[in-house]
């Protein structure tokens, strides 16, 4: 499952990230982190170093390289000039997948050694000073788009995405490449404002969406919560004493997470789960040549000096049935 966590800064939606993605590898689940917010804490909520995170590869460094691997052999694709975030795969496109080795992980992806297992963790790199005014931030997270779009996912594999903070995740079509979005929101007027405007999003694109209320401190703050979301509150999350030690850099054994917030992450881990047979690769195939197409007229076409319409191959269909046909077999 393709599992995005989103919410207004500081909501703690990537120590909430940060804590599903531990779940999960404590029940052993196959596990790709993409950190793709724009301050880049994935990897120190994980147990990183401050050099450890700072020596992960930036995903937007490795562009043509991802682009290369994903155009395979694609005829509708004439170069890697011309692929752009939004180029959906085709025929002779290759596919990636959460148990393999291929050179994408190789460039991009960087294994992290948890309590209970290791995960694959891929950053899209931090907005660095050299940035300023030659590029925007939604440039860089082109690369997670590129690979989310090119990426077969089955049961018991899980692709989780920290995302950029408040409603800047529609400045693209990437939020419609997940099976389950967790909006994380603190029970205030401002924490659920970021809600609504996604909740409008979701329901224009068929979008799984369901809220999950952090910093919760008692039954007053769950009825406001309700009171807002209604019935897309999942679950609440209230203060951790583990947490706390996570962050001042001293974690306890995760075994030791306090108990009602264990059976919080697994009544997200339930959620995911289920979104898994709401799946539809076609309406996820149209939705990624719809953008594709808004991209190319809105500015890829002229970036790019190609007719980028021309990349959509009609006869193709995403899908876990197509994984073995369209990827080149690769090493476990």
């Amino acid at each position: 499952m393709k599992i995005a966590f989103v919410g207004k800064g500081g909501s703690g939606k990537t120590t909430l990230s940060s804590l599903f993605i531990r779940h999960l590898t404590a029940n052993e689940a196959a596990v790709v982190a993409v950190d793709a917010d724009i301050n880049q804490h994935l990897g120190a909520a994980l147990g990183l170093d401050e050099e450890e995170a700072a020596a992960l590869p930036a995903m937007g460094a490795h562009l043509p390289l991802i682009k290369e691997y994903l155009r395979g052999t694609n005829p509708r694709i004439a170069s890697t000039e011309t692929m752009i975030k939004t180029t959906p795969p085709g025929h002779g496109s290759r596919l990636l997948r959460v148990r393999e080795a291929n050179p994408v992980y190789e460039a991009c992806a960087r294994r992290v050694v948890l309590e209970d297992g290791d995960i694959r963790l891929m950053a899209t790199g931090p907005f660095t000073e050299s940035d300023l005014g030659v590029a925007c931030y939604h440039s860089k997270v082109g690369a997670v788009e590129l690979c989310l779009n090119h990426l077969v996912d089955g049961v018991d594999e899980y692709v989780v995405v920290d995302m950029t903070a408040g409603s800047d995740s529609f400045a693209s079509g990437m939020f419609t490449r997940f099976d389950m979005t967790f909006l994380v929101a603190e029970p205030t007027r401002k924490g659920v404002s970021v809600y609504r405007q996604y909740k409008e999003y979701a329901r224009d694109y068929g979008v799984g969406l369901l809220v999950v209320g952090n910093k919760v401190q008692g039954q007053d703050d769950v009825d406001f919560l309700r009171a807002e979301v209604g019935d897309d509150l999942l679950v609440t999350v209230g203060h951790s004493d583990w947490v706390r030690a996570m962050e001042k850099g001293r974690p306890p054994r995760f075994e030791l997470l306090e108990a009602d917030n264990r059976l919080a992450l697994q009544t997200l881990q339930d959620a995911a789960d289920d979104s898994y047979g709401n799946r539809d690769w076609e309406r996820y195939t149209r939705q990624m040549v719809h953008f594709h197409l808004k991209n190319a007229e809105s500015w890829g076409n002229a970036k790019t000096g190609a007719d980028l319409a021309a990349q959509v191959d009609p006869a193709f269909v995403l899908s876990e049935g197509l994984i073995a046909e369209v990827s080149e077999p690769q090493p476990a």
